[in-house]
């Protein structure tokens, strides 16, 4: 049987996959999981703006309640604002209902222990092993209770001010939150550190969250920088946890330029505690080179947010994320903030009076193809003829380049990713690993 969670918390197709019956009982476990002993537990749980959010956030809350746990509903919010607020409010765990940046019919629930910091696997699969759990549950005055939290937006928004380095007067700034939970803090807290903001794909209906617009759909941001002679464009996806970039002349900015970007600068300013930056396996090798340069080191994890955040622990560093855009600055927040990261990308270019561009081409990245394969069954990357395949190409390459196949941990997807030193060469590799991977499907 396969793991309930994925590499961010528990995901698949709303009512279908995930069924309001399934957030009840999951919650319900993560109550009895993550709960204190000997009071009453307290919860802050929120949601991205997509329907299904409404059905699922209702269930989730009402497992907590019938756990025993008081439940403060945020409401639509970012997740690292849920992150935070579970911190804030020195709450026993937090409970996010999105599906991040993957299209509208998905969702998912994610859980944040004490303090706003991601679950380890194994309290994840404690959590799992407690649906089965026949105990009963607690009556009368042991029910909990469902609260609405008073003006939880502007707690994070101010949080976010208070960690701007630099004031952003100056910036003309387009911003796409992707019709997504950052759709009014993102721009208030961007514009309270001095920025002028254009907003696009800021309409939220429940529908349009992510659809051709945010992370994983750039081309309007592109468009929108030019059209308004803005200097930056900052791009979000539906729960505001990743941030990637456009500069002035539309050309992108992805998660390994803006870390290079924030790890010379916080090692400037003696912020970047070891002079490490941790990131992931699927980070470009142009990042391993641009930070060699800059003598700051490179710690590398496997794929997810969660496991550059267990490095960042366990080393004390202060900066780490993805390729995908989700950074995580430890001083100021315990997960990817998407909105954090702009306003330090910005700050970064009104500090030096420098361009993003300019700032950004301390970074060049090797020539990289990434291919997302729909597949029945993620295993197939262990097939032999997959193996054997990728042990071919990466033996050709040497080390010129770099080939990497893993399953995603949200979607039914592999993911080919191939580094050569041209793009040709890493186009035609990939093309062979994915037809290998399709026939490996049979």
């Amino acid at each position: 049987m396969s793991r309930l969670f994925g590499t961010d918390g528990v995901r698949g197709r709303a009512n279908a996959d995930l069924t309001p019956d399934l957030a009840l009982r999951l919650n319900i476990a993560a109550a009895r999981v993550l709960g204190a002993a000997d009071r009453r537990a307290v919860a802050v749980i929120g949601r991205d703006p997509r329907a299904s959010g409404e059905m699922l956030a209702a269930a989730s809350a009402a497992g907590l309640a019938a756990a025993g746990v008081k439940v403060i509903d945020l409401g639509i919010l970012p997740t690292p604002a849920v992150a935070h607020l579970t911190a804030l409010t020195g709450a026993d765990f937090g409970v996010m209902v999105s599906a991040s940046h993957n299209p509208m019919p998905d969702n998912g629930i994610k859980f944040f222990a004490a303090g706003g910091r991601k679950l380890p696997d194994e309290v994840e699969d404690a959590i799992e092993a407690a649906m089965g759990d026949p105990a009963p549950l607690p009556q009368g005055d042991g029910v909990g209770r469902i609260v609405r939290s008073v003006d939880p937006v502007e707690s994070y928004i101010e949080h976010l001010v208070a960690a701007v380095p630099h004031p952003l007067n100056g910036l003309k700034v387009v911003l796409d939150p992707a019709n997504g939970a950052a759709t009014g803090a993102a721009p208030e807290a961007l514009r309270r550190a001095g920025a002028e903001v254009v907003l696009i794909n800021a309409d939220p209906d429940g529908l349009n969250i992510n659809e051709n617009c945010g992370s994983t759909h750039m081309d309007g941001l592109r468009a929108a920088v030019v059209e308004h002679g803005a200097h930056a464009g900052i791009a979000l996806d539906g729960d505001a946890d990743r941030c990637l970039a456009v500069d002035a002349d539309g050309n992108d900015v992805d998660g390994d330029a803006i870390m290079a970007i924030l790890a010379i600068a916080m090692r400037e300013a003696g912020q970047l505690r070891g002079d490490t930056l941790v990131t992931t396996v699927m980070s470009n090798l142009g990042l391993h080179q641009a930070m060699g340069t800059a003598g700051i080191k490179l710690e590398v994890t496997g794929v997810g947010d969660r496991y550059v955040l267990e490095r960042l622990a366990e080393g004390g560093y202060s900066l780490g994320g993805e390729q995908s855009g989700h950074i995580i600055v430890s001083d100021h927040a315990t997960t990817g903030d998407g909105t954090l990261t702009a306003i330090l990308l910005l700050a970064r270019m009104a500090a030096t009076g420098r361009s993003l561009a300019d700032l950004a081409s301390v970074f060049t990245p090797a020539p990289q193809v990434l291919v997302n394969v729909r597949v029945t069954d993620k295993s197939v990357i262990d097939h032999d003829d997959v193996r054997s395949a990728v042990a071919l190409w990466q033996s050709k390459l040497g080390t010129d380049g770099r080939v990497l196949l893993r399953p995603s941990g949200t979607e039914p997807l592999v993911r080919v990713m191939v580094e050569a030193s041209e793009e040709p060469v890493a186009q035609t590799v990939a093309a062979e690993l994915v037809a290998v991977v399709e026939h490996a499907m049979g």
